[in-house]
């Protein structure tokens, strides 16, 4: 019986020091986790939400980061999600491929989805052009587009005053555009909402986004102050041959 018991202490000591080779503690049996909750899949379509062309700090002090992760992770991504979700109610309708071309023609769009349509895809063709004319980089106009920032506005000083004074007057939410007319003229002129310039005939070079989530973080309530600072980062070079390829037709 003693020799039983002896063998069998040693079985357990054997075993702890094997335990205790493999870590501090003996290995517990695994168990199972529980399964993730469910995610709904993200809205999928035609349109896509295109990458920011630069890193979400690279415009400050004018814009911070804060207001750029927003801006186009969050707003820009909705008007994407919701003109997919209104496309996708009239699966008979085609879309073009680029969302400039479809708010250009947006009598070709079914009227049950046009209201939609006009609002976030604007909203998604805005703030695509957007993104692009904004830079880091120091830049002036030039070539064609300066001569005719001076002809047609009365240059660039001019332009600015301009801007400032129809985009801060502007009520409620909306843009303040550069825009090519229908007689290739640059003109100033102001939308409300997320409307298009190309709704409305004209070709754009250039635009404020004056809506408050695009400078209420850092700027508060105080339009003038973000209208003045964007000109800081405005990408002149990337203006300025969107012009001359327009011009080209």
């Amino acid at each position: 019986m003693l020799t039983t018991r002896r063998q069998a202490l040693k079985t357990l000591t054997a075993a702890a020091l094997g335990s205790t080779a493999l870590g501090r503690f003996p290995v517990l049996a695994e168990t199972s986790a529980p399964a993730p909750a469910a995610t709904a899949p993200a809205p999928t379509g035609p349109y896509k939400l295109p990458p920011l062309p630069y890193a979400y700090d690279a415009l400050e002090p004018s814009i911070d980061a804060e207001t750029m992760h927003l801006h186009h992770d969050k707003h820009h991504k909705a008007y994407v999600t919701k003109l997919n979700e209104a496309l996708a109610k009239e699966p008979s309708f085609t879309p073009p491929a680029d969302v400039d071309d479809l708010v250009k023609n947006l009598d070709a769009v079914p009227e049950s989805i046009r209201p939609a349509v006009r609002n976030q895809g604007g909203g998604h063709a805005n703030h695509s052009l957007f993104w692009q004319t904004l830079s880091h980089k120091s830049s002036a106009p030039g070539g064609e587009f300066a001569k005719a920032l001076t002809d047609d506005v009365g240059g660039l000083d001019k332009l600015k005053a301009e801007m400032a004074e129809q985009g801060g007057k502007l009520f409620g939410s909306g843009w303040v555009w550069l825009v090519l007319d229908g007689g290739k003229k640059l003109t100033i002129i102001t939308l409300p909402n997320q409307d298009s310039p190309l709704t409305e005939g004209h070709y754009p070079l250039f635009g404020i986004d004056v809506w408050e989530h695009a400078y209420y973080l850092k700027y508060h309530n105080v339009r003038a102050d973000y209208i003045t600072a964007i000109w800081n980062v405005v990408d002149w070079d990337f203006i300025s041959q969107r012009y001359s390829a327009a011009m080209k037709g």
